[in-house]
């Protein structure tokens, strides 16, 4: 997915507040329009002690990094660890933003990330797996408040008969693997099969998936795309791709930056849609600008014609999947897909956001012949392990660490909600915030994770300025080492922390690598090769 370029970040006041340098506390925090010296005296303690407040990080994706910029920014001397399972950083930048939007990469996360790094308050620990290579309660007495940001690591399954056939994949699986996650180096999608692809869902990750399999590969070989797939992509037969929902064209996920790309794609043409799902003219002008922009470039589709076009891709709207079917020449392959059709419930507006659809009850099942589906249909976070064990816990119906909204993990669900005033509450767990998709699902662009993330370093700030619980506020047996209290043990397990400065090792020889075959960065596939770099 990517974020809109309505400008490079969002907002003019919100790039005013990236933009400033995060600078250690000796030299002071420099802000748009004054510099505030920090004054040491009000550093946190829980035992009496005169030392920084300490934040434990988990996942160091933009959620992660937007918090830590925020803490940093606003508690005096507030020390920040990072701790992701990988060798290296970004998470969702560096796996999941399309290879061919070094912009959203570059201009508008990894800079502002290296800047909060290189802040002498700020570590990085890579390589190491919160919960299994620590145990959440062992991590938890070293620290005065902790942050869940590590995102969703599962996709939605559909549900549906057929969904484990050779040929059905998940979207994110597929990202991964064409952005170069080691978990998913060896999908090895099937692409010369068939000449035609679905993917169901109409997301930003359905619209991804669909401009890589039809991309001139020669475009995608100047991207950092993973060499692996530029090597299957090459071999593809993909000609056509139908990308369906079961909503109509309001209603669908996808940004008008995504629909726009694919409108605009050399040698391919997109078939028209049904005037009947589009909005009338007086329709069209009461409907807010994103859902108008989109109609208007439904209606217009592609200036490539189906004549002279070498490839063709379709939205199909109202259409849920029952079953995917076995292939007549191979039971263990794909060879359809059959749809129900959906109709609008009654009573309701088809331009709406939130107009429901149902079965229509007489309407055949649509047979799709294809060897190659994608589900694009959500992800969905889960819980780390030992995360019971500290009195966490996680709604598994929504995919979340149950919270106020503002990040404040909640100890009872049932208190799932907004509050009347971002202000602790009485079912809190002290000291535990959490933000980005594991917060509030796996919704929304960069710019409104950052967002998200901000609210949730607001919310922390605040708890510290008004003497709040934090963790082990009540026995007083916390460290306050944070990593230093922690790295000694990990050492004796035969555990390998990469730090900040491995990563740029790391970071190097991928570009060197990228720059030999003319392109940004060649990444490395496994965590493995990563580690060879440091002499490992």
């Amino acid at each position: 997915m990517h974020s809109p370029r309505a400008t490079r970040f969002i907002c003019q006041q919100c790039r005013l507040k990236l933009q400033q340098p995060l600078l250690n506390a000796e030299r002071g925090i420099k802000y748009p329009y004054r510099t505030f010296k920090p004054t040491f005296g009000r550093y946190y303690s829980t035992n009496g002690a005169v030392r920084p407040f300490r934040l434990a990080v988990i996942g160091s994706g933009p959620a992660g990094f937007y918090t830590a910029y925020r803490v940093m920014q606003k508690i005096p001397g507030a020390r920040v660890d990072m701790y992701e399972r990988l060798p290296v950083p970004f998470g969702l930048v560096r796996y999941g933003v399309a290879p061919d939007h070094p912009e959203v990469k570059v201009w508008n996360c990894q800079d502002k990330f290296e800047e909060i790094a290189s802040s002498d308050r700020f570590e990085f620990i890579g390589n190491i797996a919160v919960g299994t290579d620590i145990p959440l309660p062992q991590l938890v007495h070293h620290y005065d408040a902790l942050l869940f940001a590590y995102g969703a690591a599962e996709d939605r399954k559909l549900g549906i008969p057929g969904e484990e056939l050779n040929g059905v994949y998940s979207a994110r699986a597929f990202v991964g693997w064409y952005n170069g996650l080691p978990e998913h180096a060896d999908l090895n999608p099937i692409l010369d099969t068939g000449d035609n692809a679905v993917v169901i869902g109409q997301g930003n990750v359905a619209l991804d998936v669909a401009r890589i399999l039809l991309m001139d590969v020669d475009e995608l070989r100047k991207t950092d795309i993973a060499e692996h797939a530029i090597e299957t992509l090459s071999k593809s037969r993909i000609k056509g791709v139908s990308v369906v929902g079961r909503r109509g064209p309001m209603q669908a996920a996808f940004t008008i930056k995504e629909l726009r790309e694919l409108m605009k794609l050399p040698s391919v043409s997109f078939d028209p849609i049904p005037e009947a799902l589009l909005p009338s003219n007086d329709q069209l002008s009461a409907l807010p600008r994103q859902q108008k922009r989109i109609a208007q470039l439904l209606a217009k589709g592609s200036t490539n014609s189906a004549v002279s076009a070498t490839k063709s891709w379709s939205l199909g709207f109202l259409f849920s999947p029952k079953s995917f079917n076995v292939s007549e020449s191979n039971a263990s392959a794909l060879g359809s897909i059959s749809f129900t059709q959906n109709q609008y419930k009654a009573d309701v507006d088809p331009m709406s956001r939130t107009a429901g659809v149902q079965t229509s009850p007489d309407a055949p099942i649509v047979e799709s012949a294809t060897a190659l589906a994608f589900r694009s249909v959500g992800y969905r976070s889960t819980p780390l392990p030992t995360l019971s064990d500290i009195g966490v816990p996680f709604d598994t119906q929504r995919g979340i660490i149950p919270n106020d909204v503002y990040g404040r993990v909640l100890a009872d669900p049932e208190e799932l909600g907004p509050v009347a005033a971002p202000q602790p509450v009485a079912k809190h767990v002290p000291g535990v915030y959490c933000a980005g998709w594991v917060k509030r699902g796996p919704t929304g662009v960069i710019a409104s994770t950052m967002e998200d993330a901000f609210a949730t370093g607001d919310a922390i700030a605040a708890d510290f300025k008004a003497k709040a619980p934090f963790l082990n506020s009540s026995t007083g047996e916390d460290s306050g080492d944070g990593w230093e209290g922690l790295k000694a043990e990990l050492k004796m397990k035969g555990l390998r922390r990469v730090s900040w400065e491995d990563w740029k090792k790391i970071d190097k020889v991928e570009s060197d690598r990228g720059e030999r075959v003319g392109k940004e960065r060649e990444k490395f596939e496994s965590v493995s090769e990563m580690l060879k770099v440091l002499g490992e």
